[in-house]
């Protein structure tokens, strides 16, 4: 071989080395998240542009698939990070002593009504994601569906047939109604007005979906009149032009938060503190504000055009601990009363 394709040879396998010892040099973390798909691209963004040494790998689903598969790998976890997954759920996940506690440098700046109150903490929170109403305004007017005002109006005769909402024990969305609804009306373990309202409203239901965004999807695209869902998504289908109009119900509206924690165990735990640090910034909640009309720190989201101004104070004020230590029960008596119009998977 010539000496000058020595020299090439040699100059590419030291590229190749420095190239590997470059990637080598990263830290990669395995977040597990129920992040809409159309917003974890900007905040992996933002996150790498401030700290470039750390790599995230996604796994991604909604709510309720995320939660259970954290729970079945609980003597063996995969995930270092949990980023943008209900309150709820990581308060069932704190009970069964799966987070490591961790106060984010950003700390101070979050809402105490939107972090778990013990010191440090075991999760906090991003933004809010509230019950909204997609009602398709010219399916409405063809079919002679009027359009509601309220959580008891979904139980009148011409919404039959009309109504998709999402599926409690796969979507966080649908979780946070149900558990509304048990807290505004009564829950009474399977007894009270809130199973009586939902005993109702089922006879109304065309089908229960396995996502928190499909019911509007589904009602922007005129398959149904009336979409429970949650206010990022209405905003969005709205923005982009659907025939549709959101509708906040006047008897309260249901809520959880996307949240952050990091999972006990994980052997990455300073690249895990640098995320935490990271996605709980000012950065990083004008990143959420953009999405969500109410982020953790106050006064960081911008208003946005289809959600009220006095949005927060629709918010009900809701228990995570008794939405994360009655999962169970709730979601088995859920299962039992109505699961026959679940979407099939």
């Amino acid at each position: 071989m010539r000496l000058p394709d020595l020299f090439r040879l040699g100059a590419i396998a030291s590229a190749v080395a420095f190239a590997s010892l470059g990637y080598a040099q990263k830290t990669q973390l395995t977040v597990y998240t129920a992040l809409e798909t159309d917003q974890i691209k900007a905040y992996e963004q933002g996150f790498y542009k401030a700290v470039p040494d750390i790599e995230i790998k996604w796994v991604r689903d909604s709510t309720g698939v995320v939660t259970a598969k954290l729970l079945a790998e609980k003597a063996n976890p995969q995930a270092d990070v949990i980023w943008g997954v209900a309150a709820s759920s990581l308060a069932l996940l704190d009970q069964q002593g799966m987070l490591d506690p961790y106060a984010p440098a950003n700390l101070a700046a979050i809402a105490p009504q939107y972090r778990d109150p013990k010191n440090p903490p075991a999760w906090w929170g991003m933004d809010v994601y509230g019950a909204t109403i997609c009602y398709n305004t010219v399916e409405g007017k063809k079919k002679n569906v009027p359009k509601p005002e309220s959580w008891a109006d979904l139980l009148k005769p011409a919404y039959k047939g009309q109504i998709v909402m999402p599926n409690p024990a796969s979507s966080g969305t649908g979780y946070f109604d149900v558990v509304a609804w048990l807290q505004m009306m009564g829950d009474d373990n399977g007894k009270g007005g809130g199973w009586k309202y939902m005993d109702s409203l089922h006879d109304n239901i065309a089908q229960y979906t396995h996502s928190g965004s499909k019911p509007c999807n589904m009602a922007a695209a005129g398959e149904y009149v009336v979409g429970i869902t949650f206010e990022y998504r209405g905003h969005k289908n709205k923005a982009q032009g659907a025939p549709i109009d959101l509708v906040f119900p006047k008897e309260g509206l249901g809520w959880d938060l996307e949240s952050f924690a990091i999972h006990k165990g994980t052997k990455k735990l300073a690249a895990a503190k640098k995320l935490a640090d990271w996605a709980s910034s000012k950065d990083a909640m004008a990143l959420y504000g953009k999405n969500f009309a109410v982020t953790a720190q106050p006064g960081v989201a911008e208003k946005l055009a289809n959600i009220p101004a006095d949005y927060e104070s629709r918010l009900i004020k809701m228990n995570f601990n008794y939405a994360a230590a009655n999962r169970e029960r709730i979601l088995a008596e859920w299962n039992k009363r109505y699961d026959v119009k679940s979407e099939k998977k």
